[in-house]
């Protein structure tokens, strides 16, 4: 299939990487008929408007206000550097008694990292996280109320936030779909920014996890500053001078 004009490609190509999470610049070519650089420099001009990060040889789709992967896609994507950030970040529990987990498929699996020997409340919006701790015997799990998003299958709204206000927390383990130095972390949907703002705001510490891709990267909605973390966990992928640029901003930076 040969597409004519600039826009039309554009549009093409950002239907295919929110699709299937990633395209290559020489299948790109050969899909749409065009030069390797065309598809280049339309993948440039995608990147400049916030809808793509470009990689070696591709790109990959940026989640906004009009497109969020689903936590069944998240299930599958960079599994093992997830893994290794949730089990790094578990252990920076220290001698904290009440924990927010968020929602999303890293903070699940820092659920599962935690131990299961010695008395735990966990809050969380997240009904995976619930699920996966409720049955721990040490684990006192609170589910906070209000409408499930079916994407993600976690709690939003008026409800959540009403009862997250009522806690002191100890400790936040907070996701986030972007963060980067100017805009801090965002999220796509306001719903689910109140949530993870209030949780912030209700914990004496906050620890922010998640996997290379997401920094640099900018989403719709605003519910933090790099500042108010005490601590991001993220793998070596994430280059040793980006980490330090992020840590002159306040937070400690851990590579694993």
């Amino acid at each position: 299939m040969s597409t004519s004009t600039a826009e039309e490609r554009q549009r093409e190509i950002l239907r295919a990487a929110r699709a299937t999470g990633s395209v290559d610049v020489t299948a790109l070519a050969v899909r749409l008929g065009v030069a390797k650089e065309t598809v280049r420099r339309d993948l440039r001009a995608l990147e400049d408007h916030g809808l793509v990060r470009r990689t070696h040889g591709g790109a990959y789709p940026v989640e906004s206000a009009g497109f969020e992967t689903t936590l069944a896609y998240r299930a599958t994507s960079h599994v093992p550097e997830k893994r290794r950030i949730a089990a790094a970040a578990a252990e920076l529990l220290g001698d904290a008694e009440t924990v927010f987990v968020d929602e999303g498929f890293t903070p699940q699996l820092i659920a599962e990292a935690m131990p299961r020997d010695r008395p735990l409340t966990v809050v969380t919006a997240s009904l995976p996280v619930a699920g996966a701790l409720a049955g721990a015997e040490h684990v006192s799990v609170l589910l906070l109320g209000g409408r499930v998003r079916p994407g993600t299958l976690a709690t939003v709204d008026h409800w959540t936030t009403k009862m997250l206000a009522g806690f002191v927390l100890d400790l936040a383990f907070i996701g986030a779909n972007g963060i980067s130095r100017e805009h801090g972390l965002t999220t796509p949907d306001p719903a689910v920014s109140e949530v993870k703002a209030q949780a912030i705001r209700a914990a004496r510490r906050t620890v922010f996890a998640g996997v290379h891709t997401k920094f640099g990267a900018v989403s719709f909605c605003r519910f933090a500053e790099v500042g108010a973390l005490e601590t991001i966990v993220t793998s070596t992928l994430l280059p040793v001078s980006e980490a330090h640029r992020y840590s002159l901003l306040g937070p400690q930076v851990i590579r694993v």
